[in-house]
């Protein structure tokens, strides 16, 4: 209730002064320039009604139909008529009312004409200036002012004097100033009904607003604001149910989010999982090597080996200690891109070279599999960036071409120009990789053949390597299945 009325006390307050000022307003220009605007009026009809009567008077020659004329006009316009001959005598002095008031005008004006008419000079020069000049009159005994238009009648050579009173003006002010007085009294009331219709209007949409607020607070968004008016206020019931709208998605969000957040966990309870097989796995490769290389060693010792199978265990020694040491060094590799503070060694150099230098190492393997390998290079392409690591990016993506590809098959290499990149894509034919398994391929510890093939290695880790490398150098990188097999690929910016 104390807020309905501090509403309609303000609203109150605010119109009144509003009435007030506009009021004020309006009486100070009216007593300023009312009077000076209605005088100015005045002047311009009492001009143009003394130009009109000139040109009907030097139409007429009769004298009898020129006192009609005068007498007409007189009644007509509420104004009074003398003619001064050519001989400043008074011509067609007519006053047939009775009234009072207009004898008094035409005694006033008579008089004037008489007065004017006295400086010879002053009156040939007005007639050859031939010009319809108004003046003000005051008239002393009464107060009361007169408008007095002269005109010269060049054709005639006489000069005419109409008087038109200004009492209307007077008349008209006392008028404005009763109104005024009853137009306050019905504004006061004007302003109490405003406002009524006021609280009727704006507090009792805002209870309403205010009671949806309140369960908004306490978290129920079951009820809405129905007020449907295309105002403020309904723009504010519109967005208060946006806003509850907003509020209840954002809790069923974060119930959503805590959903996700549990799975989040269990994703991490199955890396978990996968970081105990991934050291189970590298346990398996470093055991089967050591074992290796501790036996033969033993029988090289013992001298159980002679001649060329001397050479030949020395040689597997040799295999096995490469490969546990290739498994060490990818860990490193990986533990330091992931920490970011791997420094790459960057330099220019052309992208071909580097595909055809990394196939060398592999041709006796791409024969024995009798492999049609297709390539489709760009000669001219440079890239600058560290070419060890690129290296390792071509080699795990060759090395899972050869895993994968049938035997007679084939592996295709190209680069492809698109826009402002190059992209390098390696395919072999072959079998597709299951759609729910390729967002996983890059990430660490993660093998699609959970069998162990110690001739191309495989402990999982190679292509999240890979993955490291090209973000850190800045590249898109991706997997797709296509029509004959499985495609990895990448982007490098244009360097020529």
């Amino acid at each position: 209730m104390k807020s309905e009325m501090s509403i309609a006390k303000k609203l109150f307050i605010i119109t009144t002064i509003v009435f007030v000022v506009f009021i004020s307003c309006t009486l100070i220009i009216q007593s300023l320039f009312f009077e000076r605007f209605y005088i100015s009026k005045k002047e311009n009809e009492l001009k143009t009604t003394v130009k009109n009567f000139k040109e009907s008077y030097d139409e007429e020659g009769d004298t009898e139909k020129v006192g009609d004329l005068i007498e007409e006009f007189e009644r007509n316009y509420n104004a009074s008529i003398v003619i001064l001959d050519n001989s400043n005598r008074l011509k067609f002095v007519v006053s047939r009312s009775k009234n009072r008031t207009d004898s008094a005008r035409m005694r006033e004006i008579t008089d004037f004409a008489k007065r004017w008419s006295e400086n010879k000079s002053f009156v040939q020069a007005f007639k050859d200036k031939n010009e319809i000049t108004i003046l003000k009159n005051q008239n002393r005994k009464t107060s009361q002012g007169n408008l007095i238009g002269i005109a010269a009648d060049e054709k005639k050579d006489e000069i005419i004097f109409v008087i038109s009173s200004l009492q209307p003006v007077n008349e008209a002010v006392s008028v404005i100033e009763q109104f005024y007085k009853y137009f306050c009294i019905v504004a006061m009331l004007f302003i109490l009904l405003l406002a009524l219709v006021y609280s009727n209007m704006i507090v009792k949409p805002l209870r309403r607003i205010n009671k949806v607020a309140t369960k908004m607070a306490r978290l129920d968004f079951s009820e809405k604001c129905e007020i449907v008016n295309e105002d403020e206020i309904g723009n504010v019931a519109a967005s208060l149910n946006f806003l509850s709208e907003n509020l209840d998605d954002a809790l069923s969000s974060l119930r959503k989010a805590n959903a996700n957040l549990e799975k989040d966990i269990e994703k991490e309870r199955n890396l978990e999982k996968m970081r105990r097989e991934f050291v189970a796995s590298v346990s398996h490769e470093l055991k089967t090597p050591i074992t290796l290389i501790d036996g033969y060693a033993v029988g090289l010792k013992d001298d159980i080996f002679e001649g060329e199978e001397e050479d030949f265990y020395l040689d597997i020694i040799i295999d096995e200690a490469r490969k546990m040491g290739s498994l060490v060094s990818d860990m490193l590799d990986l533990s330091h891109l992931e920490s970011g503070s791997f420094k790459f060694t960057r330099e220019e150099f052309k992208i071909a070279d580097l595909i055809q230098f990394t196939l060398k190492k592999y041709r006796t393997l791409i024969a024995e599999k009798e492999i049609n390998l297709e390539l489709k290079l760009i000669e001219g392409a440079s890239v600058y960036a560290d070419w060890n690591r690129l290296e390792q990016v071509f080699t795990n993506f060759i090395t899972n071409a050869l895993r994968h590809v049938d035997k007679k098959g084939i592996i295709k290499i190209s680069m492809v120009d698109v826009e402002d990149e190059i992209w390098i894509g390696v395919e072999n034919s072959g079998s597709n990789i299951p759609e729910d398994e390729i967002p996983k391929l890059w990430d660490k510890f993660y093998k699609i053949d959970k069998s162990r093939n110690r001739k191309f290695g495989g402990t999982g880790i190679g292509l999240s390597i890979v993955k490291n490398i090209l973000m850190l150098h800045g590249y898109s990188y991706g997997v797709e299945n296509t029509d004959k097999g499985v495609k990895f690929y990448f982007s490098i910016p244009k360097e020529y």
